[in-house]
């Protein structure tokens, strides 16, 4: 069993910017990818950002240029820093985690789609943490 928990979210401002953290525990010898997603209220989850493999990164055209991932291996933590908040990014934001390659592909197409997961959808997720940004 891996366990994931976020943190890093909170309240601020349109303009400003947050890292959110988040860090793996328990079986992590088999993850192959972790991504980041985010439900707003009333709405679908959404891919945001993943990283396949430790190399490959992906982002939803929605935070393209503004969020960026930066994983540390020592520290088994996925770093999401987000710039340039809008009121649109508000949801929570959860981590996921796969251990296999078709669930890894899948994580990636959902996030350069921006498309939609279950909670189902892979295997390993986080409790979330929650960002609202104000105009």
């Amino acid at each position: 069993q891996e366990q994931l928990l976020e943190s890093g979210g909170g309240l601020v401002q349109s303009g400003e910017s947050l890292t959110l953290s988040c860090t793996a525990s328990g079986s992590t010898s088999n993850t192959y990818c972790m991504g980041w997603f985010r439900q707003a209220p009333g709405k679908e989850r959404e891919g945001v950002a993943s990283i396949v493999g430790g190399g490959t990164i992906s982002y939803a055209d929605s935070v393209k240029g503004r969020f960026s991932l930066s994983p540390d291996s020592a520290k088994n933590t996925l770093y999401l820093r987000m710039n340039s908040l809008t009121p649109e990014d508000t949801a929570t934001y959860y981590c996921a985690a796969e251990s296999t390659y078709p669930k890894c592909v899948r994580m990636q197409t959902t996030v350069i789609l921006g498309a939609s997961a279950s909670a189902s959808e892979f295997m390993y997720w986080g409790q979330g943490t929650p960002v609202t940004v104000s105009s």
